[in-house]
C-alpha cells in the first residue's frame, strides 16, 4: 500500500531474458527469467545508476513489485523516497532467480545454476542495453538474508562490475548459522529412509509444504550451491554423516570456503574499489547472523576498508523498512 499519496508514482517495464548460462541446468529450472525493471517517474532510464534487487530464500525478485498489505512494495518506497527528495532517481531491476530448491546464493554452481555468469553476463546488458541506465561506475546491488549473502559475496568477489553494495542480514559464520540447521536436516531425512531424493519428492508431491520442511530444504539448497556433486540427486551431498551426524571435513571446508567472513581475507581488498558498501543485521537475528555480521565488520575495521556497519533492535523477519537506510546510501554512493 503506497503510504504517501502525493507522489509520483514510477513504472513497471516487463523484461524477459532467455539464459544462455541457465540453459540444461541440473534442477530442471526454466532458463526464461522475467526481470521486472523500475523506471522513476519522469524519467525514461537514461542515464541513471541501475540497482539490483536480489531476494532472500523462496522469494522471487518479482514478488517485490507485488502489492503489500500494511506496508509498501519496494517500487511504492522507491516512489517515496524519490518522490520526498530522500533519495536521487535511480532505476531497480528486480530479477527472478527463484529454483526448485526454493532460493538462490547467486553464485556459481555445478547444481543450482550459473547465477553469477545470469546476472553479470546477461542480465546487467539486457537492462542497460534497453534502458540506458548503469553502466561501469553506476551499478549496485542489495539484497537480505540469501540476497544479502549474494550482494556482499558479489560486491567480495565482482567488485568490477559493482560499484556499490548493500548486504541486510545475510548468510555469513556458517559455523554459527547453519550447523544446528543441518543437524535438524538430518532428523528430517531420518524419517525418508535417509534419502534426499525422497525427501524432495515428497516435499514437492504435498498439498501443503510445513515450515520445517522449507528448512529442511533450504539446507539442501545451501549443500547444492556451496559443495555440489552433480553426480548424486539435484547435485546435493550434506557435509554431515547422515546416520551418525559426524561431520565430513572436507566437504564442510567447501562450505567455509564461501562464508564471507573467510572470503574477506582472500578477496577484502577488491572491496576498496566500491564506492559504497552497507552491512546491517538484526541484534536478535534468529540464524546467529549477527555474529558473522560483527566478524566481517571487525575483519573489514582492521584492514581499514571503507563500510558503513549497523545494527538494530530486531530479527530477521519483516524488516524491509530498512531500505529505507540502504536505498538512499546506494544511490548516492553511485552518483559520487
Amino acid at each position: 500500500m503506497q503510504k504517501d499519496r502525493t507522489v509520483a508514482k514510477g513504472a513497471i517495464h516487463s523484461l524477459t531474458i532467455t539464459s544462455q548460462v541457465l540453459a540444461d541446468n541440473l534442477l530442471g529450472d526454466p532458463a526464461d527469467r522475467a526481470v521486472p525493471v523500475y523506471i522513476p517517474a519522469g524519467h525514461d532510464g537514461s542515464g541513471l545508476p541501475l540497482l539490483v534487487d536480489i531476494v532472500g530464500f523462496t522469494g522471487g525478485g518479482p514478488s517485490h513489485t507485488n502489492w503489500k498489505n500494511f506496508g509498501e512494495n519496494v517500487p511504492e518506497r522507491l516512489d517515496r523516497l524519490i518522490g520526498t527528495g530522500a533519495m536521487p532517481p535511480v532505476a531497480v531491476a528486480f530479477p527472478d532467480c527463484f529454483t526448485r530448491l526454493g532460493g538462490n546464493q547467486y553464485i556459481n554452481s555445478a547444481a543450482v545454476g550459473r547465477w553469477e555468469d545470469f546476472l553479470i553476463d546477461e542480465m546487467l546488458p539486457a537492462v542497460e542495453g534497453r534502458f540506458g541506465c548503469g553502466g561501469t561506475g553506476r551499478r549496485g546491488l542489495f539484497g537480505k538474508s540469501s540476497g544479502g549473502y549474494g550482494a556482499i559475496v558479489h560486491a567480495l568477489r565482482r567488485a568490477d562490475t559493482w560499484a556499490a553494495a548493500a548486504c541486510h542480514s545475510g548468510d555469513m559464520g556458517f559455523e554459527l548459522c547453519y550447523l544446528g540447521d543441518l543437524f535438524e536436516t538430518i532428523r528430517k531425512l531420518g524419517r525418508h529412509e535417509r534419502s534426499i531424493e525422497k525427501f524432495i519428492t515428497q516435499f514437492e508431491a504435498a498439498p501443503k509444504q510445513a515450515d520445517a520442511d522449507i528448512h529442511v530444504l533450504m539446507i539442501l539448497a545451501m549443500a547444492a550451491s556451496y559443495d555440489p556433486d552433480p553426480s548424486q540427486f539435484l547435485g546435493i551431498r550434506l557435509p554431515v554423516d547422515l546416520e551418525t551426524g559426524e561431520r565430513i571435513e572436507a566437504r564442510w571446508a567447501n562450505w567455509l570456503a564461501w562464508d564471507p567472513v573467510n572470503l574477506a581475507d582472500e578477496f577484502g581488498d577488491n572491496l576498496r574499489g566500491l564506492k559504497g558498501l552497507y552491512i546491517d543485521c538484526g541484534t536478535d537475528d534468529q540464524y546467529n547472523l549477527v555474529f558473522g555480521a560483527r566478524q566481517l565488520h571487525r575483519k573489514l575495521q582492521r584492514r581499514d576498508i571503507p563500510h558503513r556497519y549497523e545494527e538494530f533492535p530486531d530479527n530477521h523477519s519483516s524488516i524491509d523498512y530498512r531500505m529505507d537506510e540502504s536505498l538512499p546510501f546506494l544511490a548516492r554512493a553511485l552518483l559520487s
